[in-house]
């Protein structure tokens, strides 16, 4: 453990002292596009993030590589090769769009590339686990279609939900936490190798993701754009293709014995943390298919971009900026860490129960907006300023009838620049003179 730790804290530092000269490069080269109709920061952000990501990717991979107890990953398997081969493949394509906007046809063919690098240097799924019938063989073809699959739908996924500062890192931050427990568990506690790959792929990518975020929380400095969500993306599949396509459950010895009934419950454990790499993007995933539904419907192209995401819906529901990325952390980590809790202990009824009560206090959480407490006046003090009712200027509240508790105070329109707002040329402020000039 204190390896993989090592190897995730260089990940981050580098990542992290990367970014800023990054930044400045992003902005000396021009990589600073205008603001489109879909974007919600209100500047024009560098991007080119990617680079910094990519640094600490390397870093960290050869740090592991002179590590006494990680270098055996190198010795006995190909897939960290494989990997930094596909995510170089990616990353150099992404740099070019967040430079030049490349064509979606353009990116979805690189993404297939990458996802091909990696298949022909062995990192591919070799069989699946099927809850009742145990572990089927795949033909290499089928292998290859459903990697090629796995990778462009959790590229894209994670492309999709790169919309909100801080979003893409925290949420794939949460789901290689998750992920990592889960590896390192059929590693260290089962003593299979074949998991050791997925274990540093995980610890890199959260290394990754907590350099990067400092800069890119709200307000974000600079955007990772297509060379960071993508490289992410291509990441977390490749630990997910790891572990799903080359530990075989066989070697867990869950079907020894008993019926088939039972060998099948005591395998769920083993079945539905293989499909963890699913779940942690559950949300982007469904995210993505709304979005390709959507703009079908409205006979528009799959690719074509919109103000329709999950996380636009937030902000139209009257969440802050802030608040609406914590709320899909909060979404993130519920499903992802309650997968992990049933895996471990899934007899245990009593593990639904907390599972239950979050998702209750989640959609607490979604529907808060819809509520306006009204404070009486006894107790403004007592209550958070955000719930507070608003001091009216007298010349404001010519209108409102004295005594009236329950009456609305007219909202303030802000200003912007030199006093101009959205709907005048000036604020709604008592207009100021010069001092000596004639009233």
């Amino acid at each position: 453990m204190r390896n993989y730790l090592l190897t995730l804290c260089i990940t981050a530092v580098v990542t992290y002292l990367l970014t800023g000269p990054v930044r400045k490069f992003a902005i000396a080269s021009g990589a600073m596009p205008e603001i489109r109709a879909r974007d919600v920061h209100q500047e024009p952000t560098p991007r080119l993030g990617g680079i910094a990501m990519f640094g600490g990717l390397c870093a960290g991979l050869l740090v592991a590589d002179h590590l006494d107890r990680l270098n055996s990953v190198f010795a006995l398997s190909n897939e960290p090769r494989a990997l930094l081969s596909g995510a170089a493949l990616i990353w150099l394509i992404g740099v070019l769009d967040d430079k030049f906007e490349l064509d979606a046809l353009i990116k979805l063919g690189a993404q297939m590339i990458a996802a091909g690098v990696m298949v022909v240097q062995g990192l591919t799924i070799l069989w699946l686990p099927i809850p009742g019938v145990g572990t089927v063989g795949i033909t290499q073809w089928q292998g290859t279609l459903l990697t090629v699959a796995l990778v462009v739908l959790t590229i894209n996924a994670v492309n999709f939900v790169d919309g909100l500062d801080g979003l893409a890192a925290g949420m794939v931050c949460i789901a290689s936490a998750a992920f990592f427990l889960y590896a390192y568990r059929l590693w260290f506690g089962y003593g299979i190798e074949a998991a050791a790959p997925a274990t540093l792929f995980a610890a890199v990518l959260i290394g990754m993701c907590l350099g990067f975020l400092p800069h890119n929380m709200h307000p974000a400095r600079i955007f990772m754009g297509d060379s960071g969500s993508m490289l992410i993306g291509l990441v977390l599949a490749a630990s997910a293709i790891s572990i799903t396509g080359q530990v075989d459950p066989d070697t867990l010895k869950l079907f020894e014995g008993g019926s088939t009934r039972q060998a099948t419950h005591a395998a769920l454990p083993v079945f539905i943390p293989l499909l963890l790499p699913l779940t942690i993007i559950a949300i982007p995933m469904a995210d993505l298919v709304l979005a390709i539904v959507r703009r079908t419907w409205k006979g528009k192209s799959p690719f074509a971009a919109d103000r329709g995401h999950l996380h636009h819906r937030l902000l139209e529901i009257g969440h802050s900026h802030s608040r609406a990325v914590f709320i899909m952390y909060f979404w993130s980590a519920l499903i992802a860490f309650g997968t992990l809790m049933y895996s471990v202990h899934s007899a245990s009824m009593w593990i639904m129960l907390p599972i239950v009560a979050l998702s209750a206090l989640g959609l607490v959480l979604l529907l808060l907006p819809r509520f306006k407490p009204r404070a009486p006046l006894w107790a403004q003090s007592f209550v958070p300023p955000r719930y507070r009712r608003r001091k009216v200027a007298p010349f404001l509240t010519a209108g409102l009838e004295h005594g009236d508790e329950d009456a609305e105070e007219p909202e303030p329109v802000p200003a912007g620049v030199n006093g101009a707002t959205a709907i005048g040329a000036r604020s709604r402020l008592p207009e100021r003179r010069k001092a000596g000039t004639p009233s």
